[in-house]
């Protein structure tokens, strides 16, 4: 007769803390050492064409060349495809023929931030600013108050292009979205959250000094003259005018960082782990890949965090066009391809918070430091949006991490009727692949600072190893 606790052994299913499955001091050494490589990234990466970059650079150094559409591919030959800079593909070809399916794992390298508009420089009483659109879905009031830094690319009236990176250095200046002081605002503290900083009151504070030339000090009367301060710097600096800003991608991130978190340094504080945890994780699995059985494509989306609209996003025919293209180069059909493919589609999940327990169902919500996270389907209400994974693929995806120790959990959204999200996964689903939701826990996301806990990043980068080696 069985006891009480063999059964419930034997019979339940309990997400556990990886800590206690570790007993290698080696294991805990490596996850250590992964944090680290991680928080560099996090801290150097944080627009998507910075990321693309880091990748592309990193992946040349692997063996990568860029894909050519007329060149006959063999097993292990590496290859990459990048479009317009903010979005890329990576591939190993492997020993099986593409048409029994490809391996799939796509992440996306946007996260929210703060873009200015096509004309943003203006000045009011004597301060300049630049007006904005915030990107994705935050909560406005998190980008108040916090150092903030420039990135972004400009492209100058003789087509000279410029990378801007400005405030990530100790000796260089930030930027800032003021605040009512609370001595003054008690009607705006009236307001509800979403409201107490509007989006037209996200201004970024870019300077406060005129221009003080010896040729205008006769001219002093005039208007704008801190605006044209500013404006000057910029020019003998960069050689841009005004005009220039309105074909411009400038965007305002948090200047702070990768940190430890906690007395114990378990976890990993950094702007948009969401969803960079998931690429940067795939991205280093696929370099350390040797030639496997199926071939892998790890994918590196853009506009994930606006619903993927763009060019640059799934939603675009990019990656199909790319699947016919990478079947036509090796001889075989895009449609036997497609439909016996699949896809992790690499996205994170929102971490059990107990300050703010009434918006999980706990039983159906991941924690910090059990592992990666399978999501059988995300969207919200009636399952709106979303691409809910078939049981034979759940299976499939759950044995390969058995077979491989690899510590994981189930997890959803929050609770049905309070909200939920999207990822890609309906993107890469309607090419008739099987695809699931996969990816780590995450604390406060969409804030500036996102946390996550470094053994859940580890486990997440052995299952994308796991996955990009399987042979079922």
């Amino acid at each position: 007769m069985r006891s009480i606790k063999e059964l419930k052994k034997q019979l339940f299913f309990n997400q556990q803390n990886i800590q206690k499955k570790i007993t290698d001091q080696k294991e805990s050494e490596k996850i250590a050492n992964f944090a680290e490589k991680y928080k560099t990234f996090l801290s150097e990466c944080k627009t998507e064409r910075e990321c693309i970059s880091y990748f592309k650079f990193q992946a040349q150094n692997n063996g990568f060349s860029e894909f050519n559409n007329k060149k006959k591919y063999n097993p292990g030959d590496k290859f990459f495809y990048i479009n317009r800079g903010k979005a890329m593909i990576l591939v190993t070809v492997g020993k099986n023929n593409p048409e029994s399916g490809v391996s799939i794992i796509a992440s996306h390298v946007d996260s929210p931030r703060i873009d200015i508009k096509p004309k943003p420089m203006y000045e009011k009483n004597e301060l300049a600013y630049f007006k904005t659109h915030y990107y994705g879905g935050i909560k406005k009031y998190q980008w108040a108050t916090i150092p903030l830094s420039m990135h972004g690319k400009i492209i100058k009236r003789n087509g000279e292009e410029i990378e801007l990176k400005i405030g990530e250095k100790a000796d260089e200046p930030i930027f800032c979205i003021t605040d009512l002081l609370p001595h003054l605002a008690s009607e705006q503290m009236k307001r509800s959250a979403e409201k107490s900083i509007l989006g037209e009151e996200l201004n970024l504070l870019i300077g406060s000094l005129p221009c003080c030339e010896n040729s205008l000090k006769e001219e002093t009367e005039h208007s704008d003259l801190v605006k044209l301060n500013v404006l000057q710097i910029l020019n003998k600096t960069y050689g841009i005018i005004e005009k220039d800003l309105i074909a411009a991608e400038i965007s305002f991130v948090p200047a702070v960082e990768a940190r430890d978190v906690g007395f114990d340094k378990s976890m990993i504080a950094a702007y948009g782990q969401d969803d960079r945890v998931c690429a940067y994780t795939s991205f280093q699995a696929h370099m350390e890949l040797k030639t496997p059985e199926y071939t892998i494509l790890t994918v590196f989306a853009d506009k994930e965090e606006i619903g993927s609209n763009g060019n640059t996003g799934l939603e675009s025919f990019f990656l199909e066009f790319f699947i016919t293209d990478l079947a036509e180069s090796l001889g075989v059909n895009i449609r036997r391809v497609l439909e016996k493919s699949c896809c992790l589609s690499a996205d994170v999940n929102a971490a059990f918070d107990p300050t703010w327990s009434d918006a999980y169902e706990k039983n159906n919500t991941s924690l910090l430091n059990c592992g990666a996270v399978v999501t059988k389907y995300t969207g919200s209400g009636g399952k709106v949006s979303t691409s809910d994974a078939t049981a034979e693929f759940v299976h499939k995806v759950i044995s390969i991490l058995d077979a491989n120790d690899i510590v994981w959990q189930s997890g959803m959204l929050g609770k049905v009727d309070t909200g939920g999200g999207g990822t890609v996964s309906k993107f890469i689903a309607r090419f008739n692949i099987d695809v699931i939701d996969f990816g780590v826990p995450v604390l406060s996301m969409h804030s500036p600072y996102e946390i996550t806990a470094k053994q859940d990043v580890y486990m997440l980068y052995r299952a994308c190893t796991a996955f990009a080696n399987r042979n079922i």
